[in-house]
């Protein structure tokens, strides 16, 4: 299996907390429902799951916003509910609705029942990163991803969406034996199939605790850190073509628990808008030469609902609150991605996401130049 060499690493070297010429950007769902062109191709599809599990589709909608912006990375279109709906769970998504499990697990006999599903299962992915890769052509590394154990056994149980989490709670705090079991087998099928995501071509590998920031002082560390920290711990280092591949964790409210995560088997801490990043820089990012971990974020989607002056405005913000970038070429240092605090509204004006990315190259290269 072979593929065009990077002609951009930069979000990849920023992973290893590498000296790059500017501050690499990505965007949390980049590829969705703010571009026209997005809601074309999923009209054609006729569904998301027609959309996601479609070969040709999912790569022509994973690369529509790199055709439009400069961005320094493309991530793999698919959803985070892939793996419990290989489980058997009966994954749908009602127009409007977001995503609904026909079978939710709720009782010990369903819990029973579940298991690491087989991987081949979810080959429309693993096709999805390979067609991806090779259509990238070295543009930009792909990102692949995950949910994390604990935020795909809140849609195990609750079935949806929630706004109180009452029934994965209600399990956790009175049978929290059923839990440990769900957790300990979502986290070896997250493993698996980030490891086949690996294989089949994905240069760095994000597990989005999208829920972490749920749960109270004590059960994140018990329910969502150790089974990250599982996950973690199976993954291949390496990727197909022999590079390292960096590992990225992103607890949406997780940032009181951010000096936690630091003992984390992974390159690179996600932050929601909630934190400093100079606080956090401080607290985990490390010095030159010394260990560390790369930062990603954090601006808050709705700044892009404000004229572009304003973006350009808050862009230099977020830049001014990491600080100075590392620039040492020799030696590895505290690094940040940009990044939005959590995903894009679908609401956003396409043109805004210009304006921040361009603000993020301009500010950040002139940054570097002082």
């Amino acid at each position: 299996m072979t593929f065009q060499p990077l002609q951009n690493d930069s979000f990849l070297r920023a992973c290893m907390r590498q000296a790059t010429p500017h501050t690499p950007v990505w965007l949390m769902r980049q590829a969705g429902r703010y571009l026209p062109e997005y809601v074309a191709t999923r009209a054609k599809a006729g569904s998301f799951m027609g959309l996601a599990t479609n070969v040709d589709y999912a790569t022509e909608v994973t690369l529509q916003p790199l055709e439009r912006y400069p961005l320094d990375a493309a991530i793999l279109f698919s959803d985070i509910l892939t793996v419990p709906d290989a489980m058997g769970l009966g994954l749908s998504f009602a127009q409007g609705e977001g995503p609904r499990f026909a079978s939710p697990v709720r009782t010990e006999a369903a819990v029973a029942q579940l298991a690491v599903p087989d991987m081949h299962k979810l080959q429309y992915v693993f096709d999805a990163v390979h067609s991806i890769r090779k259509a990238l052509n070295g543009r930009v590394p792909l990102i692949g991803f995950s949910g994390s154990p604990w935020t795909l056994a809140c849609y195990m149980v609750e079935g949806a969406g929630s706004d109180d989490y009452r029934l994965v709670k209600t399990m956790l705090y009175s049978r929290p034996d059923l839990m440990h079991r769900m957790l300990a087998i979502n986290a070896d099928s997250v493993a698996a199939y980030l490891n086949a995501q690996i294989d089949a071509g994905a240069q760095a590998v994000m597990i989005f605790d999208s829920w972490g920031g749920v749960l109270a002082d004590a059960a994140f560390q018990e329910f969502s850190l150790a089974y990250t920290a599982r996950v973690l711990a199976q993954l291949k280092r390496t990727g197909v073509d022999g590079a390292v591949v960096p590992r990225l964790v992103f607890t949406k409210g997780g940032g009181l628990w951010l000096g936690q995560m630091a003992a984390l088997d992974c390159e690179v801490l996600g932050l929601d808008w909630t934190v400093n990043l100079g606080g956090a820089r401080a607290l985990v990012g490390g010095n030159v030469g010394g260990p560390g971990k790369a930062l990603q974020g954090n601006i808050d989607p709705n700044v892009l609902f404000a004229p572009p002056a304003q973006i350009d405005t808050e862009v230099q913000r977020v830049l001014n609150s990491f600080g100075q970038p590392h620039t040492d070429n020799q030696r590895s240092g505290p690094t940040h991605i940009f990044n939005l605090g959590h995903g894009i509204s679908q609401y956003t004006p396409p043109e805004h996401v210009a304006a921040l990315v361009e603000a993020v190259h301009r500010h950040s290269k002139a940054m570097r130049a002082t």
